[in-house]
């Protein structure tokens, strides 16, 4: 998932950031709009944690985005579940 996927679909995605971020308001969320760093800066404002270490958390919570949105192929073989119709050989 790119981020501009994230800011397009920010609206159905707050409650995973509440859930990650559980500090962060409702408030928040909605003045962050789906913006990167806007996201960035509060978690290192609220959290009070380094600016590297506010971006590492918003740059793996989109890699896990992008795992739930299309699972590893290999995982999936691995596990014996057929695969989705676009991932097979």
């Amino acid at each position: 998932m790119s981020w501009d996927d994230i800011e397009t679909n920010w609206k159905q995605l707050k409650a995973s950031v509440r859930q990650k971020w559980d500090k962060l308001t409702d408030d928040d969320v909605d003045d962050i709009g789906g913006k990167r760093d806007a996201l960035s800066g509060k978690i290192q404002n609220t959290y009070g944690i380094a600016k590297e270490d506010a971006h590492k958390q918003v740059s793996d919570w989109e890699t896990m985005l992008t795992n739930i949105a299309k699972p590893d192929a290999r995982v999936t073989k691995e596990s014996g579940a057929k695969p989705l119709p676009d991932e097979e050989d």
